[in-house]
């Protein structure tokens, strides 16, 4: 390949992918990875998918009864080839086989046990493929790594969130309800700490011809974005409370209203204080040693936050960009409408027009936020529609004309039937 071509194909050029995964976390991972480059071959059940059904959907675009889907599964589905096999079957489980022996990863988000009472355990498929690479997902993890008491237990994103500790620490610091954050971060966390993994242990792989066995507890994952509570209980021995839209260490930082929405601003470090209060007409303050480092200005929260809130929400969102933007810790809080309107996104290539299957208009996804000089990562073509691709790939593989029928007609007489 030459060097042009190889760049176009990402970082992860030549990397082959069976993917096992459904829902949000697993296929979030394999996204990851598509997008870098990888050869990301997604195993589905007769009839496709079921998160295919999930909207929205555009006017015209095929459903799931046409092998088609909605928005939800387009966004982490991209880059991906589709084929289906029906893994209950001993032809659907022996093909999968010899695609494993072809491959460099296979990864699932089964809940624990799944792929043993398949055959498919680690064990079996470690001694068939020593340099496999083989990735699980699970709410609770995986017990070859560390036993957990709710192993058994099944977990989504708001789980994730509860028991991870993000939940805990998100809503209004006078009290009430926790607050589960908006985007799916129970799922996509762990997706992108499993991804890490999997190319980390390819990267040992590929140097030793030994693969491993690489697991991410969903719980463990959010846990670990909500570092900050861990280090502050092993010190203090207080369990941190939600913290509202404010920062427990620093002051000011965090949200204030403007006159016509919200914008997020702060002062990380007391060398961005000075210029704040330049900037709100309050010299005196810049100099006031009762103001001028961080202590002091948490000591006097309330009080300091009122003053900013007070000169915020006398201008608009766009005139605190003009007084702030480059010179203070600064953005208006968008909507996804202000992101669509907003150039730096189309100049980041994070929104990204592709085709969707049926309707009249393309469906625009959020780009890779991995820019890579040499090898970039990008949205390069739309999600498979259900096995799309299972005769191309499977021929690929070195299956015959009549293994690939027999195949195709075991998968179409397994599938459920049109609702």
């Amino acid at each position: 390949m030459a060097d042009a071509e190889r760049a176009a194909a990402g970082a992860l050029d030549g990397m082959v992918v069976i993917d096992l995964t459904q829902m949000l976390a697993g296929p979030y991972t394999t996204m990851m990875l598509a997008d870098q480059g990888a050869r990301v071959i997604k195993v589905e059940p007769p009839g496709g998918e079921t998160t295919r059904k999930a909207g929205p959907h555009a006017d015209g675009a095929l459903r799931y009864e046409q092998g088609g889907y909605g928005a939800y599964f387009a966004s982490v589905n991209r880059n991906k080839e589709s084929i289906v096999l029906d893994l209950k079957q001993p032809s659907g489980k022996a093909a999968l086989l010899r695609l494993l022996d072809q491959a460099d990863v296979v990864v699932e988000n089964f809940r624990s046990g799944v792929m043993e009472r398949l055959g498919l355990s680690y064990e079996t498929l470690a001694a068939r493929c020593p340099k496999l690479v083989y990735a699980t997902l699970r709410g609770f993890g995986d017990p070859r790594t560390g036993l957990s008491p709710y192993a058994e237990w099944p977990a989504y994103d708001p789980i994730a969130q509860a028991m991870g500790g993000i939940m805990g620490i998100t809503g209004p610091v006078a009290g009430g309800a926790p607050t589960k954050i908006g985007p799916g971060v129970g799922d996509i966390v762990p997706g992108m700490f499993l991804a890490f993994g999997i190319a980390s242990a390819c990267w040992r792989a590929q140097r030793t011809g030994r693969g491993q066995f690489v697991d991410v507890a969903m719980t463990d994952a959010v846990l670990a974005l909500c570092e900050r509570i861990v280090f502050q209980y092993s010190v203090t021995g207080l369990a941190p409370k939600p913290e509202g839209n404010g920062h427990p260490l620093l002051c000011p930082f965090g949200l204030f209203a403007a006159r016509d929405g919200w914008v997020s601003l702060g002062v990380p470090n007391d060398r961005f204080w000075v210029p704040l209060m330049q900037k709100m007409g309050r010299p005196d303050l810049a100099q006031d040693p009762a103001y001028l480092s961080n202590e002091a200005r948490v000591a006097r929260r309330a009080e300091v936050e009122a003053l900013v809130g007070d000169w915020t929400g006398r201008h608009t969102r766009a005139e605190l960009a003009t007084l702030l933007g480059g010179e203070i810790p600064f953005a208006p809080v968008y909507t996804a409408a202000d992101v669509f309107a907003d150039p730096h996104y189309r100049a980041r290539q994070m929104l990204v027009e592709t085709e969707y299957p049926g309707a009249a208009a393309p469906l625009v996804l959020a780009g890779t936020p991995v820019k890579m000089s040499e090898t970039p990562g990008a949205v390069r073509r739309r999600a498979p529609l259900a096995g799309e691709h299972s005769a191309a790939v499977l021929a690929q593989f070195g299956f015959d004309a009549q293994e690939i029928a027999a195949l195709s007609a075991a998968a179409l007489a397994a599938a459920p039937e049109s609702s």
